[in-house]
């Protein structure tokens, strides 16, 4: 198929965004995974070693006056090198499910002596990075502030780089550092889950601005292919809803421009509990459980429209597929829902094969339709052969599922200009 003058400027713009998109993101990834300032990290004290720990709740354990004789302790010294498995935050430390309290979940109590340096300067506290799943932290007795609501009526959201500031005149004292943890009830044997996975520093201005403000830069280049990703795909709805009039291809662009807003709306989550508090944890992990689903279904719907005519059949297994999600989801029957996976593996395969045959570009379609079907189904497909779920450049993770979006959305957007067929053509360049 020829490539007209309309089609050649679209192309033109596609490859210039994603080259200098993927190249702000690089520079980003690359700011973010720096280590610490050294000389900063050298000015501040990581609180980590042995801490008194104690499950349960009370308030009066905030209190110094309160004693902890009978606790146990938990030790919160990271090995060298050691990051977690999603972000690549430093200094991690396994939960208490892995130091004596396995599958244990609800309030914790942390405690711990810390001596503030004398001398005249203003000493923060900055806040664990990485929380199971909110914290409220007190010095001597006094509440500082925290990540979420965890007293009667917990509201949990993703833990944030904090700080706070110490009293007037702690400096060249001693006082009591306790730190109130809640974790919500997880499925299965929780693995190293449990509380606090990261030490709070001590630091003194301007020392815990420069650190404070690290440890920001690795959140958001932590989360910044979640933000970036979903806007894209909107700019891809975007194309959709201009092409779509002078497309040969309505039916597809119409079910394929549902599904990127979906897909947007998904990825934005994890941004958006990671950088603020909008979405409690709770919700973003129902959100997680069920909008794959749809989506799924809306992008068999749209591929089945590739290939003239739609096959109702397929239709009617999609949607057959769909019910079946949603009730194994929500009944927890684990062997449903695991058939209606490989059901949308096999649907896709083989509205894949008729496209090969006989669809429109027979060759880039088939690869966009594939690389959805491993984004999806990366767990069946690529957890078998060994690939790995999250890779680390710059020590920053970056997920074989945001590798594939990266690889798909520009293939995607070349699809849809390609669609400018024939006598549509002509009326774009009217």
């Amino acid at each position: 198929m020829a490539i007209d003058t309309t089609q050649r400027r679209l192309l033109l713009g596609i490859l210039l965004a994603t080259v200098l998109t993927l190249a702000l993101l690089i520079a980003d990834l690359a700011r973010g995974g720096r280590a610490d300032p050294p000389a900063l990290r050298a000015a501040a004290t990581l609180l980590d070693g042995s801490w008194r720990f104690r499950t349960g709740d009370d308030p009066r354990w905030a209190d110094p006056r309160t004693g902890d004789g009978g606790w146990g302790t938990i030790d919160l010294t990271a090995r060298p090198g050691s990051h977690d498995g999603d972000v690549g935050l430093p200094d991690y430390v396994g939960g208490w499910m892995t130091q004596g309290h396995a599958g244990y979940s609800g309030h914790a109590w942390y405690r711990r002596a810390v001596d503030v340096p004398a001398g005249g300067a203003s000493w923060d506290i900055l806040g664990p990075t990485l929380v199971e799943d909110g914290y409220e932290l007190y010095w001597n007795g006094q509440l500082l502030g925290g990540s979420g609501r965890i007293g009667e009526h917990p509201r949990v959201v993703g833990t944030r780089p904090l700080r706070f500031a110490l009293p007037a005149g702690a400096a060249g004292t001693r006082g009591v550092l306790a730190i109130r943890t809640f974790m919500l009830p997880r499925p299965g044997p929780g693995g190293d889950a449990g509380g606090l996975h990261a030490a709070p520093i001590l630091a003194p201005r301007p020392v815990a601005d420069g650190l404070h403000r690290a440890q920001w830069e690795r959140t958001i280049a932590g989360y910044v292919v979640d933000a970036v990703e979903p806007l894209a795909m909107l700019a891809l709805v975007g194309l959709i809803l201009w092409c779509r009039p002078r497309s040969s291809q309505r039916g597809f662009l119409a079910f394929a421009g549902i599904a990127l807003a979906l897909m947007a709306a998904r990825r934005f989550n994890n941004a958006l509990v990671a950088w603020t508090d909008m979405m409690d944890l709770p919700t973003y992990s129902l959100l997680a459980k069920y909008m794959w689903m749809p989506m799924v279904t809306a992008w068999a719907l749209a591929w089945n429209r590739w290939h003239k005519p739609a096959w109702r059949i397929l239709d009617g297994a999609a949607l057959a597929i769909l019910a079946a999600q949603v009730a194994g989801a929500t009944a927890h029957l684990a062997s449903l829902a695991s058939i209606s996976r490989w059901g949308s593996i096999a649907l896709f395969v083989l509205i894949g094969t008729r496209i090969v045959r006989g669809g429109p570009m027979r060759v880039l379609a088939p690869i966009a339709l594939a690389l959805i079907t491993v984004c999806f189904f990366g767990d069946e497909l690529l957890d078998p052969i060994g690939v790995p779920g999250i890779w680390f450049p710059f020590g920053i993770g970056v997920s074989r599922t945001q590798y594939l979006y990266a690889a798909l959305i520009p293939l995607l957007a070349v699809l849809v200009v390609r669609t400018l067929d024939g006598p549509d053509r002509a009326a774009v360049r009217a």
